[in-house]
């Protein structure tokens, strides 16, 4: 079984290249970091370094044990802080970035219940529509509304986002309705100009084939609202979010159409870099989030009231 003692003293020496600079750092004698290198190699069986005249080479089962000694560390360091922290009232501040609509009009009132619950916890936030680097940025977190490519951020889904296609009852009586979608390329279609294919919308047939169609490009935008805005006023016809359009649909401002053909979703995630040490307060927010949004969100329900 591998000793805690051992574990510092050999990641020490990776990390400062020597014994005698490793002893220094862990302001112990040499012999006494020697000996433990030693008993470690003899209890495993292993050489752990090269070892020369001027310095020490990690062998491959070296490399491989300080790997797992890194994380074994990482998880002490994290299991003390977890509670500690879980003893006091978490304070400091969260740096969020987040998309424009979903912020403002969902995530909001989460942060403000959250910081009513956690009076000592103030935010940095970033409502923009652009996809931020949380690294070189220094976000906290980062919330995004996309399917994820594949990243060496960590992502913890919130909640899947449903769209629909939908025309104010203006425009329908005055253009007719679309019964299919390639009939779509006969109407003004408000496009979302952030996505990398403005003018393809996606569909699923009814045996759950993904076909896509080209739209007639009707007025463009970088918002969603715009766009619902603009459908309401009978401009033309969108395929956006429910959580935007929701209560228009429900009020009877804009009508679902195409309601025989499936529209692709994507999820909401909550993103944040891969470090072992995400503070409690981070943490404790993006459990929040998650408890808030599970289940059937309060967009979908209104849908079907």
């Amino acid at each position: 079984m591998l000793k805690t003692e051992e574990i510092k003293a050999f990641t020490q020496i990776v990390e400062s290249g020597t014994i005698t600079a490793a002893a220094k750092h862990l302001r112990l004698a040499k012999s006494a970091v020697s000996r433990r290198l030693s008993e470690l190699e003899e209890r495993l069986g292993v050489e752990l370094f090269h070892r020369s005249t001027r310095k020490l080479i990690l062998t491959d089962s070296g490399h491989a044990l300080y790997q797992r000694c890194i994380q074994i560390l990482d998880d002490i360091t994290e299991a003390e802080s977890s509670v500690r922290e879980s003893h006091q009232e978490i304070r400091g501040q969260i740096r969020i970035a987040a998309p424009l609509s979903f912020g403002l009009m969902h995530l909001t009132p989460a942060i403000i219940d959250f910081q009513k619950q956690n009076p000592a916890i103030t935010f940095d936030i970033d409502f923009n529509d652009r996809e931020v680097d949380l690294i070189q940025e220094g976000f906290d977190v980062a919330i995004r509304i996309a399917n994820l490519k594949d990243s060496s951020l960590i992502a913890r889904k919130l909640a899947e986002l449903s769209t629909v296609v939908c025309a104010s009852p203006e425009y329908l009586s005055k253009h007719g309705e679309p019964k299919t979608p390639d009939e779509l390329k006969q109407h003004d279609c408000i496009t979302y100009s952030y996505l990398t294919r403005p003018g393809q919308w996606d569909f699923l047939n009814k045996e759950g084939k993904l076909f896509s169609v080209n739209v007639k490009n009707g007025s463009r935008a970088n918002n969603g609202e715009f766009m619902r805005d603009a459908a309401t006023a009978g401009l033309g016809i969108i395929r956006q979010p429910t959580f935007i359009a929701y209560e228009y649909i429900a009020a009877g401002k804009l009508v679902p159409i195409l309601q025989d053909y499936t529209t692709t979703s994507v999820n909401a995630y909550a993103i944040y870099p891969p470090t072992r040490h995400l503070s409690q307060r981070v943490r404790q927010f993006i459990d929040f989030l998650a408890a808030r949004f599970a289940g059937k969100p309060c967009w979908e329900q209104c849908l079907t009231c």
